[in-house]
């Protein structure tokens, strides 16, 4: 979904954030976030609505190979075998903010926000996006259009719906 305005993406992530809420601080549980591509976007939206305190812990943005692998604990090697931009960083970013926050749910975001295409080739629009609990990992790929703002709007809705299916797992 483009969102073709700032109102309109602050009422749709805000929709999502508070069923996130709900759920998360009836569990007693935390979440946390781990973005690239979003820049912490993901987090802003979060802490938009009142009350996030009592269930999101933190989020960082690892927008470089070495903070990956500083704060997240993805193996240097691993991401140059992989590129930071693909499903097994992102599946790698969730599962690494879930151990170094110990949070109970955590989400990624990784991609080509653009303009145009990367140095592989691949276009604007490629996002990857990371989900974990405890319990396992997920991932998603999606190929998303519109502006480079577009691409993260879109890509923080898509990871707030991935933290929303999460947290009535966990």
């Amino acid at each position: 979904m483009i969102f073709h305005d700032e109102a309109a993406f602050v009422s749709s992530c805000g929709s999502v954030v508070t069923e996130i809420a709900a759920i998360l601080t009836e569990k007693h549980a935390w979440a946390a976030t781990a973005e690239s591509l979003t820049g912490g976007l993901l987090a802003s939206e979060i802490v938009r609505v009142a009350g996030s305190s009592r269930w999101f812990s933190e989020g960082c943005v690892t927008y470089t190979d070495a903070a990956k692998a500083r704060r997240l604990l993805i193996p240097p090697e691993f991401i140059a075998e992989h590129d930071a931009v693909s499903r097994a960083v992102a599946k790698r970013m969730a599962e690494g903010m879930i151990l170094s926050s110990f949070a109970d749910v955590s989400v990624s975001t990784t991609g080509l926000a653009g303009p145009g295409r990367d140095a592989l080739g691949r276009e604007a629009g490629l996002v990857f996006i990371g989900g974990a609990t405890r319990f396992g990992t997920v991932t998603k790929e999606l190929a998303l259009g519109g502006s480079r703002l577009d691409i993260r709007r879109q890509t923080v809705y898509e990871a707030l719906k991935l933290l929303l299916e999460l947290a009535k797992l966990v």
